[in-house]
């Protein structure tokens, strides 16, 4: 089949490119070859400039999700637009670790609060600013992490935070379903290599343990994490919603591999 996911020709909204490395770069990317029309939506007009460089045919909104202004205004111009929506994704996510990695009892409010603000009520937000031109079997994906429930270190107060997103997927289904059916899912990846991870404080240790925990003794590709997003954005992926999908290439079940616990 030429068109396996039936994603050719259908618009599909990514918030998040930071970088040719970044998750949402990859995922846009791969929307393009299977024939989708993808709008960008980025931070910044500085990072639009940035972006147009890595997708100049591409549409490049600015929306800081900080403020609700922004994000109004940039789902009126979506819906002014009048083109139903496929798919949304959303990989936008930021901790304020500019003091370093601090045990989590000592995370401020401030701290605190803007990370879920970003990383969790972002998607909500957008959510329901979207709502009027989704089609009524839209897609909207986030991406989270593989655990929340394991007290790493190096990922500081985020894990906290990738729950309450986690958990916003079955309230979001919930609320879509009495007039859609919009679904909501998320790809919990493993640990990667981006650029955004690689500026957190002993996130590359992790990584590095992370490639030898994974029985393939080869660490998590982005494009592995794009290919599992596109296929939740797509009508493949029909009877999955409220869900999170694990992707951390079995990574959770090798932990006590006799290499790691008594190495050479």
């Amino acid at each position: 089949m030429s068109d396996f996911l039936s994603l050719t020709g259908q618009r599909v909204v990514v918030f998040g490119v930071a970088n040719k490395k970044s998750v949402a770069a990859h995922i846009a990317k791969t929307l393009l070859e299977v024939g989708a029309e993808v709008v960008l939506v980025v931070r910044s007009p500085k990072r639009q400039a940035e972006v147009t460089k890595l997708f100049p045919e591409a549409k490049i909104l600015v929306c800081d999700v900080e403020h609700q202004e922004q994000i109004d205004q940039m789902a009126k111009e979506l819906i002014e637009q009048k083109v139903p929506i496929a798919g949304v994704c959303h990989s936008i996510a930021f901790a304020d670790y500019s003091d370093g990695i601090k045990p989590f009892h000592q995370t401020t409010r401030k701290q605190f609060l803007q990370a879920i603000d970003i990383s969790c009520f972002s998607l909500i937000a957008i959510s329901d600013a979207l709502g009027p031109i989704l089609r009524p079997d839209a897609s909207v994906v986030t991406i989270s992490i593989s655990t929340t429930k394991m007290a790493s270190e190096s990922y500081g107060f985020m894990a906290p935070v990738k729950a309450a997103l986690d958990s916003s997927l079955a309230f979001l289904a919930k609320s879509f379903s009495r007039f859609s059916r919009v679904r909501f899912n998320a790809v919990g990846a493993g640990l990667l290599k981006t650029s955004a991870s690689a500026g957190i404080p002993g996130y590359v240790d992790a990584y590095l343990f992370a490639e030898k925990a994974i029985p393939r003794k080869v660490g998590l590709t982005t494009q592995e994490v794009a290919d599992t997003a596109l296929f939740l954005l797509s009508p493949r992926s029909s009877g999955i919603n409220a869900q999170t999908l694990i992707v951390d290439a079995g990574m959770s079940t090798n932990y006590f591999d006799s290499e790691i616990i008594s190495p050479p």
